[in-house]
């Protein structure tokens, strides 16, 4: 598996580009629950196939490289990814997984995209494991599923490089308790803790995808809703967490941050931080996020890094 330190990417590949479009990489046809038992018999499906198939059910979608990084830390032994990508591939011609790719004016995309399809649902259902998966939740956009993207990879980062780490939510739920609305943050959340003391991080991931700002900024609302009644075991936080929006790049940043201001988006509990899709690929994280502070003379708005010891590696 290619490291972080070796990826020279100057664009992040869960960025949106322009005319992009999900492309399906699966299998056409039908496959028979009796052939899949069969394989399951006879040793061909296995329990590393069993691990993917509930990574991918967490996960919802998941590129190969990150199903590598879970195992990783769950400590499931796969042997390398190339035997990975075969247990993979076994999976998608038995229809338990199927298989994505973007393509835009730009070209193919470098990698694929695994989700669920009918048969994991039914294999995983079996073995007493949750599975909310619905046929639906494969047609899900290009923006939809790299929001997910770009999240699991904020998430793995802070799995793998912060020695604060506690635990993650993929998909935490939130309430705006006066609009009487149940969100859910696009890039999930960490908790982190040391000497006792517990901080958590929500990760709101935004894409430059059609009429994203409006979009955004109806999120905001919400968000500033839940903030602005919040009490402890609110959403299952024991206290405030700390948003921070992942935008695409550093020019995507100064987007984010003027939509905040020209629509006048304030969230007093909290400070608003920042970090870009490729910050996660540095070794160490302290220095991966930054907030805009105002220049009491000039009175303009400018980019510093925000320095937290909680991240050290």
């Amino acid at each position: 598996m290619v490291e972080d330190s070796q990826i020279g990417a100057k664009s992040s590949p869960f960025a949106i580009r322009n005319g992009e479009i999900k492309v399906f990489d699966g299998k056409d046809g039908y496959v028979s629950m009796n052939q899949i038992i069969h394989k399951i018999n006879q040793g061909h499906i296995n329990d590393l196939h069993f691990a993917i198939m509930e990574i991918v059910n967490e996960f919802e979608f998941i590129t190969s490289r990150q199903l590598c990084q879970v195992l990783d830390f769950k400590k499931i032994e796969y042997n390398s990814q190339d035997k990975l990508n075969n247990k993979l591939e076994q999976l998608v011609k038995s229809k338990i997984l199927t298989r994505y790719y973007f393509s835009s004016e730009e070209g193919k995309g470098i990698y694929r995209v695994y989700c669920l399809e009918k048969m994991g649902k039914y294999l995983l259902n079996s073995r007493g494991i949750e599975c909310k998966w619905q046929p639906t939740d494969n047609t899900k956009p290009v923006e939809m599923i790299k929001k997910r993207l770009a999240g699991n990879q904020v998430l793995l980062a802070y799995i793998r490089k912060v020695k604060n780490f506690d635990e993650y939510t993929i998909k935490p739920a939130i309430t705006a308790k006066t609009l009487n609305k149940t969100f859910k943050a696009t890039g999930g959340s960490i908790k982190l803790s040391k000497n006792g003391k517990t901080l958590t991080f929500i990760f709101e991931v935004i894409r430059r995808d059609e009429n994203w700002e409006k979009k955004f900024i109806d999120k905001m609302k919400m968000y500033q809703d839940f903030y602005a009644n919040f009490q402890p075991m609110d959403s299952g936080f024991m206290s405030l967490p700390q948003l921070i929006f992942v935008c695409e790049d550093d020019k995507h940043t100064i987007e984010v941050f003027k939509a905040l201001v020209t629509n006048k988006i304030e969230i007093p509990q909290i400070n608003f931080y920042f970090t870009t899709d490729l910050k996660q690929n540095e070794e160490e994280l302290t220095k991966s996020l930054t907030e805009f502070t105002l220049d009491e003379q000039t009175q303009k708005y400018k980019v510093q890094n925000v320095e937290l010891k909680l991240l050290e590696a």
